[in-house]
């Protein structure tokens, strides 16, 4: 597999209180694009930008596109806080939502 045929990963948060929602969007090669949202489901869509009017729609905003004061101005720093991560996407589901200051 080269480059070309590697999916491009974005991250994306929402948040509700003390609590992050985290939704990963993949564009993949051919332009189309998935969602992996909070509760395990993986949205399929057409073009990267359907994916993200979607995101929008749910007011998420783009991880990479935060600085920290957008951060601070939605209660958290970036500081404390990463994208979660796991070995596949059954052991990422139950990282999607988290608490500030600890795990959901």
């Amino acid at each position: 597999m080269n480059d070309s045929d590697t999916p491009i990963d974005q991250w994306w948060l929402a948040h509700l209180g003390n609590t992050l929602i985290w939704a990963r969007l993949r564009v993949r090669p051919a332009g189309t694009a998935e969602v992996l949202d909070s509760d395990g489901n993986t949205l399929s869509y057409d073009s990267e930008d359907t994916a993200r009017a979607q995101l929008f729609d749910a007011e998420f905003v783009a991880y990479d596109g935060l600085d920290e004061e957008d951060a601070l101005a939605r209660g958290f720093s970036l500081s404390e806080v990463q994208p979660p991560q796991a070995s596949d996407d059954d052991a990422l589901r139950g990282r999607m939502v988290q608490l500030l200051g600890g795990r959901a």
